[in-house]
């Protein structure tokens, strides 16, 4: 994998604008700043490919971005208190229409912030995730904020969690430090090895 070829695609504010599913989806998901953005420009080695924000939510679209025949999505964080009740179904409309479109989703890599435990949206995403059979990997984002023993304390509140068991993995991931990068794309490239064989 490249990552000097990816490219942004398009953002799409509607399920009625979505493009058909033509290549393998790899799909971003988690809370409001749980640091996907960041994550996802750590990932590709760029340093504006997703907008990062200080302000919570500010992701609204689903964004894709292409890379050697293989698309990636960035959904919109979900969890964020101040949107409008408007805003809130547009949001559920979206992503209800995004998975529910018969796309060829190869993996969800779900991000989860370490430092707390995971949240009822969390949990209901996770539970959507296992219920519907996709294919996820747990991502621990923010490891680098943890003390030695709070990240101890942290990895057997996430190793005893039953929402977790059906994730194909769990990675320790920091976008400030880089750890757990490399273990990512690793998983990435094999998934889009066995694919290809």
């Amino acid at each position: 994998m490249n990552v000097n070829n990816v490219k942004f695609e398009a953002s799409f504010g509607r399920s009625s604008q979505l493009p058909v599913s033509d290549m393998p989806e790899f799909v971003f998901a988690g809370k409001s700043n749980v640091g996907k953005s960041s994550l996802i420009n750590k990932l590709f080695n760029r340093k504006s490919l997703a907008r990062v924000s200080s302000v919570p939510g500010k992701t609204t679209t689903v964004n894709f971005f292409t890379l050697d025949g293989v698309r990636f999505a960035d959904l919109p964080g979900y969890g964020y208190a101040k949107r409008s009740a408007s805003e809130i179904e547009r949001w559920s409309e979206l992503m209800e229409g995004y998975f529910s479109s018969g796309r060829d989703i190869r993996l969800v890599i779900q991000l989860l912030d370490m430092r707390h435990p995971p949240t009822a949206d969390d949990g209901t995403m996770l539970g959507f995730l296992s219920d519907a059979g996709y294919r996820f990997v747990c991502v621990l984002t923010k490891c680098d904020k943890l003390k030695k023993n709070e990240r101890e304390e942290a990895r057997r509140r996430f190793a005893s969690d039953e929402r977790l068991k059906k994730a194909v993995g769990v990675i320790e991931c920091s976008a400030a430090t880089g750890e757990g990068i490399a273990g990512l794309k690793e998983l990435i490239e094999k998934i889009i090895t066995e694919e290809e064989t």
